[in-house]
Protein backbone atom coordinates (compact mmCIF):
# COMPACT_ATOMS: atom_id res chain seq x y z
CA UNK A 1 0.00 0.00 0.00
CA UNK A 2 1.48 3.45 -0.95
CA UNK A 3 2.00 5.99 1.76
CA UNK A 4 -0.78 7.49 3.07
CA UNK A 5 -0.28 11.42 1.73
CA UNK A 6 -2.10 14.68 3.50
CA UNK A 7 -4.02 14.53 0.41
CA UNK A 8 -5.13 10.94 0.89
CA UNK A 9 -6.00 11.87 4.80
CA UNK A 10 -8.07 14.52 3.42
CA UNK A 11 -10.03 12.63 1.20
CA UNK A 12 -10.65 9.78 3.77
CA UNK A 13 -11.96 12.23 6.08
CA UNK A 14 -13.87 13.31 3.75
CA UNK A 15 -16.58 16.67 5.06
CA UNK A 16 -14.44 16.74 8.08
CA UNK A 17 -11.25 17.25 6.80
CA UNK A 18 -10.97 21.21 7.06
CA UNK A 19 -12.42 20.95 10.27
CA UNK A 20 -9.74 18.15 11.63
CA UNK A 21 -6.94 19.28 10.15
CA UNK A 22 -7.31 23.19 10.31
CA UNK A 23 -8.47 23.48 13.71
CA UNK A 24 -6.53 25.61 15.95
CA UNK A 25 -6.74 24.56 19.80
CA UNK A 26 -7.42 27.80 22.03
CA UNK A 27 -8.03 25.73 25.40
CA UNK A 28 -5.04 24.09 26.92
CA UNK A 29 -2.29 25.05 23.99
CA UNK A 30 -0.08 22.72 23.11
CA UNK A 31 2.95 25.00 24.67
CA UNK A 32 2.18 23.10 28.10
CA UNK A 33 2.35 19.20 27.06
CA UNK A 34 4.96 17.09 26.89
CA UNK A 35 4.71 15.93 23.18
CA UNK A 36 5.76 12.58 22.11
CA UNK A 37 9.41 12.65 20.24
CA UNK A 38 12.26 10.98 19.58
CA UNK A 39 14.01 12.15 22.98
CA UNK A 40 10.34 10.76 24.84
CA UNK A 41 12.19 8.80 27.75
CA UNK A 42 15.18 11.07 28.20
CA UNK A 43 13.01 14.43 28.39
CA UNK A 44 10.25 12.88 30.29
CA UNK A 45 10.72 10.11 32.16
CA UNK A 46 14.86 10.31 33.09
CA UNK A 47 13.79 12.35 36.18
CA UNK A 48 11.01 9.96 37.34
CA UNK A 49 11.28 7.25 39.87
CA UNK A 50 11.29 4.35 36.93
CA UNK A 51 14.76 2.50 37.16
CA UNK A 52 16.72 1.89 34.45
CA UNK A 53 15.11 -1.80 32.77
CA UNK A 54 11.69 0.21 32.83
CA UNK A 55 13.29 2.81 31.00
CA UNK A 56 15.25 0.29 28.85
CA UNK A 57 11.73 -1.39 28.37
CA UNK A 58 10.10 2.39 27.00
CA UNK A 59 12.92 3.00 24.62
CA UNK A 60 12.43 -0.22 23.46
CA UNK A 61 8.71 0.19 22.31
CA UNK A 62 9.49 3.25 20.47
CA UNK A 63 12.76 1.86 18.99
CA UNK A 64 10.28 -1.01 17.01
CA UNK A 65 8.25 -0.83 13.93
CA UNK A 66 7.44 1.47 11.78
CA UNK A 67 6.98 4.16 13.89
CA UNK A 68 10.52 3.55 15.46
CA UNK A 69 12.46 7.14 16.56
CA UNK A 70 9.11 8.99 16.36
CA UNK A 71 8.04 8.92 19.64
CA UNK A 72 4.85 7.35 18.60
CA UNK A 73 3.42 3.72 19.47
CA UNK A 74 1.04 1.63 17.04
CA UNK A 75 0.14 -1.28 19.10
CA UNK A 76 -2.19 -4.58 17.98
CA UNK A 77 -4.24 -5.86 20.89
CA UNK A 78 -6.05 -8.86 21.00
CA UNK A 79 -7.53 -9.73 23.96
CA UNK A 80 -10.65 -9.97 22.18
CA UNK A 81 -10.45 -13.94 22.12
CA UNK A 82 -11.81 -13.71 26.55
CA UNK A 83 -13.54 -10.10 26.06
CA UNK A 84 -15.64 -10.74 23.54
CA UNK A 85 -15.69 -14.49 23.20
CA UNK A 86 -13.23 -16.23 20.74
CA UNK A 87 -16.51 -17.51 18.29
CA UNK A 88 -17.78 -14.00 18.03
CA UNK A 89 -13.89 -11.85 17.51
CA UNK A 90 -12.42 -14.83 15.53
CA UNK A 91 -15.80 -16.03 13.08
CA UNK A 92 -14.80 -13.29 10.52
CA UNK A 93 -11.00 -14.08 10.25
CA UNK A 94 -10.96 -17.97 11.98
CA UNK A 95 -6.81 -17.69 11.05
CA UNK A 96 -6.57 -15.90 14.37
CA UNK A 97 -7.74 -18.48 16.42
CA UNK A 98 -4.04 -19.04 16.22
CA UNK A 99 -1.74 -17.31 18.17
CA UNK A 100 0.79 -16.83 15.71
CA UNK A 101 -1.04 -15.58 13.30
CA UNK A 102 -1.81 -12.51 15.82
CA UNK A 103 2.07 -11.74 16.71
CA UNK A 104 2.57 -12.05 12.73
CA UNK A 105 -0.25 -9.55 11.85
CA UNK A 106 1.78 -7.30 14.41
CA UNK A 107 4.83 -7.87 12.82
CA UNK A 108 3.60 -7.35 9.05
CA UNK A 109 1.77 -4.11 10.54
CA UNK A 110 4.72 -2.60 11.66
CA UNK A 111 3.56 -1.75 15.43
CA UNK A 112 5.40 -1.27 17.95
CA UNK A 113 4.02 -4.11 19.93
CA UNK A 114 1.75 -7.35 20.71
CA UNK A 115 -0.33 -6.63 23.39
CA UNK A 116 -2.49 -10.02 24.21
CA UNK A 117 -3.19 -12.87 26.15
CA UNK A 118 -1.31 -14.96 28.54
CA UNK A 119 -2.08 -18.29 26.83
CA UNK A 120 -1.60 -16.29 22.92
CA UNK A 121 1.72 -14.88 24.16
CA UNK A 122 3.28 -18.44 25.78
CA UNK A 123 2.18 -19.85 23.14
CA UNK A 124 5.01 -18.55 21.14
CA UNK A 125 6.88 -16.65 23.45
CA UNK A 126 10.38 -18.89 22.23
CA UNK A 127 10.01 -17.91 18.74
CA UNK A 128 8.98 -14.01 18.57
CA UNK A 129 9.38 -12.11 21.75
CA UNK A 130 13.14 -11.12 20.70
CA UNK A 131 11.39 -10.01 17.53
CA UNK A 132 8.11 -7.94 18.51
CA UNK A 133 7.75 -6.47 22.12
CA UNK A 134 5.64 -8.43 24.06
CA UNK A 135 2.68 -6.90 25.94
CA UNK A 136 0.81 -9.31 28.78
CA UNK A 137 -2.69 -8.33 29.39
CA UNK A 138 -3.20 -9.58 32.73
CA UNK A 139 -6.94 -9.45 33.61
CA UNK A 140 -10.07 -10.00 31.23
CA UNK A 141 -13.99 -9.83 31.76
CA UNK A 142 -14.69 -13.43 30.99
CA UNK A 143 -18.43 -13.55 29.09
CA UNK A 144 -19.34 -17.49 29.68
CA UNK A 145 -20.89 -17.33 33.82
CA UNK A 146 -24.07 -16.97 33.46
CA UNK A 147 -26.02 -14.53 33.62
CA UNK A 148 -22.85 -12.63 31.89
CA UNK A 149 -21.46 -9.96 34.16
CA UNK A 150 -18.87 -7.50 33.78
CA UNK A 151 -15.79 -8.26 36.11
CA UNK A 152 -11.96 -7.52 34.85
CA UNK A 153 -10.05 -10.34 36.66
CA UNK A 154 -6.30 -11.81 37.00
CA UNK A 155 -6.11 -14.02 34.76
CA UNK A 156 -2.22 -14.43 35.11
CA UNK A 157 0.65 -13.06 37.26
CA UNK A 158 3.15 -10.52 36.67
CA UNK A 159 5.87 -12.91 37.15
CA UNK A 160 4.63 -15.10 34.24
CA UNK A 161 5.15 -12.00 31.97
CA UNK A 162 8.54 -11.30 33.24
CA UNK A 163 9.38 -14.96 32.79
CA UNK A 164 8.56 -15.02 28.41
CA UNK A 165 10.01 -11.63 28.08
CA UNK A 166 7.70 -8.84 27.88
CA UNK A 167 8.63 -5.53 27.94
CA UNK A 168 5.37 -4.64 29.53
CA UNK A 169 1.64 -5.37 31.16
CA UNK A 170 -1.49 -3.96 30.81
CA UNK A 171 -4.40 -3.92 32.50
CA UNK A 172 -7.79 -2.89 32.52
CA UNK A 173 -10.00 -0.81 35.66
CA UNK A 174 -13.66 -0.61 34.85
CA UNK A 175 -13.95 3.15 36.58
CA UNK A 176 -17.29 3.55 38.17
CA UNK A 177 -17.99 0.16 38.59
CA UNK A 178 -18.93 -1.80 41.93
CA UNK A 179 -15.91 -3.86 41.62
CA UNK A 180 -13.53 -0.35 40.81
CA UNK A 181 -11.88 -0.36 43.78
CA UNK A 182 -11.09 -4.11 44.15
CA UNK A 183 -9.48 -3.41 40.63
CA UNK A 184 -7.91 -0.36 42.05
CA UNK A 185 -5.90 -2.48 44.54
CA UNK A 186 -5.18 -5.71 42.34
CA UNK A 187 -3.96 -3.65 39.35
CA UNK A 188 -1.93 -1.15 41.46
CA UNK A 189 0.19 -3.94 43.14
CA UNK A 190 0.68 -5.31 39.96
CA UNK A 191 1.72 -2.15 38.46
CA UNK A 192 4.25 -1.70 40.91
CA UNK A 193 5.86 -5.37 40.82
CA UNK A 194 6.23 -4.45 37.02
CA UNK A 195 8.30 -1.82 37.31
CA UNK A 196 10.16 -3.16 40.20
CA UNK A 197 10.93 -6.50 37.35
CA UNK A 198 12.16 -3.70 34.82
CA UNK A 199 8.68 -3.81 32.40
CA UNK A 200 6.45 -0.62 31.57
CA UNK A 201 2.86 -0.41 32.39
CA UNK A 202 -0.55 0.61 30.43
CA UNK A 203 -3.72 0.59 31.52
CA UNK A 204 -6.73 0.47 29.78
CA UNK A 205 -8.85 3.16 31.75
CA UNK A 206 -12.32 2.29 31.57
CA UNK A 207 -15.45 3.31 32.60
CA UNK A 208 -18.29 0.92 32.88
CA UNK A 209 -21.65 1.66 34.91
CA UNK A 210 -25.25 1.58 33.33
CA UNK A 211 -25.62 4.63 35.41
CA UNK A 212 -23.64 6.57 33.44
CA UNK A 213 -26.23 6.12 30.87
CA UNK A 214 -29.14 9.19 31.16
CA UNK A 215 -31.58 10.11 28.23
CA UNK A 216 -30.61 7.70 25.82
CA UNK A 217 -27.06 9.25 26.18
CA UNK A 218 -24.07 6.71 27.03
CA UNK A 219 -21.60 9.46 28.82
CA UNK A 220 -18.38 6.07 29.78
CA UNK A 221 -17.11 8.07 26.70
CA UNK A 222 -17.51 11.68 28.18
CA UNK A 223 -14.45 13.86 28.15
CA UNK A 224 -14.86 15.30 31.77
CA UNK A 225 -15.27 11.55 32.68
CA UNK A 226 -12.72 9.38 31.11
CA UNK A 227 -10.81 12.18 32.10
CA UNK A 228 -10.82 11.96 35.79
CA UNK A 229 -10.39 8.46 34.68
CA UNK A 230 -7.15 8.66 32.75
CA UNK A 231 -5.87 10.96 35.98
CA UNK A 232 -6.63 8.16 38.59
CA UNK A 233 -4.90 5.53 36.09
CA UNK A 234 -1.75 7.86 35.62
CA UNK A 235 -2.04 8.41 39.97
CA UNK A 236 -1.25 4.45 39.87
CA UNK A 237 1.93 4.73 37.81
CA UNK A 238 0.28 3.36 34.35
CA UNK A 239 2.98 4.58 32.38
CA UNK A 240 0.43 4.37 29.36
CA UNK A 241 -2.95 5.00 29.16
CA UNK A 242 -5.18 3.41 26.72
CA UNK A 243 -8.90 5.11 26.31
CA UNK A 244 -11.23 5.32 24.33
CA UNK A 245 -12.06 9.01 21.91
CA UNK A 246 -14.52 11.03 23.77
CA UNK A 247 -17.40 11.71 21.95
CA UNK A 248 -18.79 14.72 24.04
CA UNK A 249 -18.39 16.32 27.28
CA UNK A 250 -20.81 17.35 30.21
CA UNK A 251 -21.04 13.69 31.52
CA UNK A 252 -20.66 15.45 35.39
CA UNK A 253 -23.73 17.48 34.47
CA UNK A 254 -25.62 14.65 33.28
CA UNK A 255 -24.90 12.74 36.52
CA UNK A 256 -25.50 15.47 38.51
CA UNK A 257 -29.56 15.88 37.62
CA UNK A 258 -32.51 15.92 39.70
CA UNK A 259 -31.56 15.03 43.30
CA UNK A 260 -28.56 12.59 42.47
CA UNK A 261 -25.03 14.23 43.53
CA UNK A 262 -21.63 12.81 41.32
CA UNK A 263 -18.47 14.18 42.00
CA UNK A 264 -16.80 17.28 41.44
CA UNK A 265 -16.97 19.53 38.65
CA UNK A 266 -15.73 23.04 37.47
CA UNK A 267 -18.03 24.99 35.20
CA UNK A 268 -14.08 25.94 33.55
CA UNK A 269 -13.65 22.56 32.51
CA UNK A 270 -16.47 23.48 30.09
CA UNK A 271 -15.60 26.58 29.27
CA UNK A 272 -11.82 27.06 29.66
CA UNK A 273 -10.48 23.83 29.28
CA UNK A 274 -12.40 22.01 26.61
CA UNK A 275 -15.01 22.57 23.79
CA UNK A 276 -17.18 20.18 21.54
CA UNK A 277 -14.45 19.79 18.92
CA UNK A 278 -13.22 16.20 19.30
CA UNK A 279 -9.66 17.39 19.22
CA UNK A 280 -10.35 19.43 22.18
CA UNK A 281 -12.60 16.93 23.65
CA UNK A 282 -9.04 14.52 23.71
CA UNK A 283 -6.94 17.33 24.70
CA UNK A 284 -8.73 17.45 27.94
CA UNK A 285 -7.89 13.51 28.07
CA UNK A 286 -3.94 14.09 27.49
CA UNK A 287 -4.02 17.10 29.90
CA UNK A 288 -5.33 14.48 32.73
CA UNK A 289 -2.41 12.43 31.99
CA UNK A 290 -0.32 14.78 33.64
CA UNK A 291 -0.10 16.57 30.43
CA UNK A 292 1.12 14.06 28.30
CA UNK A 293 3.91 12.67 30.82
CA UNK A 294 2.12 9.48 30.07
CA UNK A 295 1.25 9.02 26.93
CA UNK A 296 -2.25 8.74 25.14
CA UNK A 297 -3.33 6.33 22.95
CA UNK A 298 -7.08 5.67 21.69
CA UNK A 299 -8.84 3.14 21.18
CA UNK A 300 -9.24 2.05 17.48
CA UNK A 301 -12.76 0.65 18.47
CA UNK A 302 -15.19 -1.87 16.85
CA UNK A 303 -14.76 -3.13 13.70
CA UNK A 304 -17.87 -1.36 11.25
CA UNK A 305 -16.81 -2.85 7.53
CA UNK A 306 -16.42 -0.44 4.81
CA UNK A 307 -15.78 2.87 6.71
CA UNK A 308 -12.90 1.42 8.94
CA UNK A 309 -10.20 2.61 7.04
CA UNK A 310 -11.51 6.41 7.37
CA UNK A 311 -12.62 5.87 10.80
CA UNK A 312 -9.19 4.71 11.78
CA UNK A 313 -7.59 7.56 9.97
CA UNK A 314 -9.79 10.12 11.83
CA UNK A 315 -9.35 8.66 15.17
CA UNK A 316 -5.63 9.02 14.30
CA UNK A 317 -5.48 12.59 13.12
CA UNK A 318 -7.61 13.53 16.56
CA UNK A 319 -5.08 12.03 18.46
CA UNK A 320 -2.12 13.06 17.33
CA UNK A 321 -3.11 16.52 16.40
CA UNK A 322 -4.44 16.86 20.52
CA UNK A 323 -0.83 15.98 21.86
CA UNK A 324 -1.70 11.80 22.13
CA UNK A 325 0.88 9.35 21.24
CA UNK A 326 -0.99 6.89 19.06
CA UNK A 327 -3.13 4.32 18.43
CA UNK A 328 -4.11 0.41 19.78
CA UNK A 329 -6.76 -0.53 17.38
CA UNK A 330 -7.38 -4.69 17.36
CA UNK A 331 -10.47 -5.45 15.63
CA UNK A 332 -10.72 -2.95 12.69
CA UNK A 333 -7.24 -4.90 11.84
CA UNK A 334 -7.88 -8.48 12.60
CA UNK A 335 -11.09 -9.31 11.78
CA UNK A 336 -10.54 -8.57 8.12
CA UNK A 337 -7.75 -10.40 5.41
CA UNK A 338 -4.38 -10.08 6.90
CA UNK A 339 -3.53 -8.15 3.73
CA UNK A 340 -5.99 -5.34 4.62
CA UNK A 341 -5.49 -5.52 8.45
CA UNK A 342 -1.49 -4.70 7.33
CA UNK A 343 -2.83 -2.28 5.14
CA UNK A 344 -5.23 -0.39 7.57
CA UNK A 345 -2.24 -0.54 10.41
CA UNK A 346 -0.02 1.03 8.15
CA UNK A 347 -2.37 3.90 7.15
CA UNK A 348 -3.21 4.47 11.06
CA UNK A 349 1.04 4.54 11.18
CA UNK A 350 1.38 7.38 8.10
CA UNK A 351 -0.49 9.67 9.73
CA UNK A 352 1.93 9.68 12.59
CA UNK A 353 5.04 9.52 10.06
CA UNK A 354 3.37 12.51 7.71
CA UNK A 355 4.79 16.04 9.10
CA UNK A 356 1.75 17.97 7.86
CA UNK A 357 -0.49 16.31 10.33
CA UNK A 358 0.33 19.05 13.34
CA UNK A 359 -0.71 19.50 16.90
CA UNK A 360 -3.27 21.59 17.13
Amino acid sequence: MAEVTISRIAELLGDEAEYLLEHKCTTIPKELLHLPGPDFVDRVWKDSDRNPRVLRAMQELFNTGRLAGTGYLSILPVDQGIEHSAGASFAPNPIYFDPENIVKLAIEGGCNAVATTFGVLGAVARKYAHKIPFILKLNHNELLSYPNTYDQVLFARVKDAWNMGCVGVGATIYWGSPESRRQLQEISEAFSYAHELGMVTILWCYLRNNAFKVNGVNHETAADLTGQANHLGVTIEADIIKQKLPTHNGGYKALNTGSSSYGKLDERIYTELSTDHPIDLTRYQVANCYMGRCGLINSGGASKGKDDLRDAVRTAVINKRAGGMGLISGRKAFQRPMKEGVELLHAIQDVYLNPEVTIA
